[in-house]
């Protein structure tokens, strides 16, 4: 299973599923974060925490906890 914590800055993915429960996977599905959605990593800092990604026309910065559940292709 390869999730957004594995992808390099620059490259765009497709989201296959959102895996977790609870208020963790609300928050991230309330940020446009669902099935099929286009997500381009921009950048990530130097330890890989947060990662900075492009999704719907929007910037998110998400805390790498987070982009641990989110499933990519």
């Amino acid at each position: 299973m390869r999730t957004l914590k594995d992808v390099k800055p620059g490259q765009i993915v497709r989201v296959v599923k959102l895996h977790g429960e609870g208020p963790v996977k609300r928050r991230i599905m309330d940020m446009g974060i669902t099935g099929n959605t286009e997500i381009l990593v921009r950048k990530a800092a130097p330890l890989g925490d947060p990662v900075q990604v492009s999704v719907r026309g929007y910037e998110l910065t998400l805390r790498k906890a987070d982009i641990d559940i989110i499933e990519v292709v």
